[in-house]
């Protein structure tokens, strides 16, 4: 299958999430389910949720679609704080405003697909009445499922009642999709065919927000959200470093400092004790090797989810080059000190041998640059 891209940066913001917390409470006390979550999905975006079990994903759809209510925080969606409605309001909102697919399809059985998929136009007074049929018959036939259109979700297969479950989803053309584990109950096959058609919606502008449990979706999508114990994991960290487990991956978040460089300063001097392991949120970086001359060697230059410092904390000693914001513009960094980071890689020793070989790449990158290094004969101060 093709891979979905997002939209670029300039992109409206369609759901935003802002300091959400959820907490329940029973006789036990008080569980928080959602920890301050501060979220961002543009127009066009097709955004995978994953995370574990009891992580919290289902909890943060939930948010999103309005089904359940946040303890505290705010979800803004097309520029509606959603919870300010009351449940009535918010009710006729959805039904206009999102499309919701459910694991389990929740196709009425005693409704053909056709009528199914008319139901949302009928419930928000969406359409002229006689024309409610016909729409629903082309959101039909646009997931193939025109010659099933009169027929009980039972007479169908799954993978056809979760195609028709989309096709009701589209009933009102709203600008969301929100769908929960919708491949959950699906053979391959038919949850190829699913993700494909999500993939036309994104093309048409649609924006997705799809819960999964299956880690071979996230490849389709144009952005993946891992939720941990509540909280969600900084993107770039997942990025960079993606064979952490998610706890991990949640310890390296919260250690994380932030760092932002203007176009052409040094964010690491050649020969320089390195204390951090910095990962690239935007931006470019430049590496470098300088002589005392002043001439400079470009080894190479690294953008968004590519990292740096690791051949310092790994294999000691000062920086073995100079490291610049490239002219194109400022550079955005998340890193962690070196004791996380050592910390992190004796946890993970997937992730401490797999950097370690770049370790060595990039040690013998070095070394191929130093030799066409001008003036490299010359004796430094």
């Amino acid at each position: 299958m093709k891979q979905v891209h997002g939209p670029d940066s300039a992109s409206e913001a369609v759901i935003q999430l802002q300091k959400v917390v959820k907490t329940f409470k029973n006789a036990a006390g008080e569980f928080h389910v959602l920890k301050g979550i501060d979220l961002t999905l543009l127009r066009g975006e097709f955004v995978a949720i994953v995370g574990k079990s009891g992580s919290g994903k289902s909890t943060l759809l939930n948010m999103i679609t309005g089904i359940d209510h946040p303890t505290g925080g705010q979800v803004v969606i097309n520029g509606v704080n959603i919870y300010e409605m009351n449940e009535s309001q918010r009710a006729l909102w959805r039904g206009k405003n999102l499309g919701i697919v459910f694991q389990f399809f929740q196709l009425l059985p005693m409704l053909t697909l056709l009528e199914n998929v008319m139901l949302p136009m009928d419930y928000v007074g969406m359409y002229d009445f006689d024309e409610r049929p016909k729409r629903a018959m082309e959101l039909l036939k646009m997931v193939g499922l025109e010659k099933q259109a009169n027929k009980l979700p039972a007479a169908v297969s799954t993978g056809q009642q979760q195609s028709a479950a989309i096709a009701r989803s589209l009933a009102n053309d709203p600008p969301v999709i929100a769908a929960d584990e919708p491949t959950g109950n699906l053979d391959s096959r038919s949850a190829e065919a699913i993700i494909d058609l999500f993939g036309h919606l994104v093309h048409s502008g649609k924006t997705i927000a799809m819960v999964t449990h299956d880690p071979s979706l996230t490849e389709q999508t144009s952005r993946t959200i891992i939720i941990s114990d509540g909280e969600l994991v900084d993107e770039t960290v997942a990025h960079c470093l993606p064979l952490l487990g998610h706890s991990q991956m949640g310890e390296a978040t919260r250690h994380l400092e932030r760092f932002t460089y203007q176009p052409g300063s040094t964010i690491i001097q050649q020969d320089q004790h390195v204390d951090y392991f910095f990962m690239i949120v935007s931006g470019v970086v430049e590496v470098n090797l300088c002589n005392q001359l002043g001439k400079n060697v470009t080894i190479t230059r690294l953008g968004l989810g590519d990292f740096f410092g690791e051949v310092e904390l790994l294999r000691g000693g000062k920086s073995i080059a100079c490291v610049l914001a490239a002219s194109d513009g400022p550079v955005e960094l998340v890193a962690l000190h070196r004791d996380e980071f050592h910390k992190l890689l004796s946890e993970s020793p997937l992730t401490e041998e797999t950097i370690g070989r770049i370790v060595q790449a990039r040690m013998e990158e070095n070394r191929r640059a130093d030799q066409r290094r001008p003036g490299k004969g010359a004796k430094r101060p």
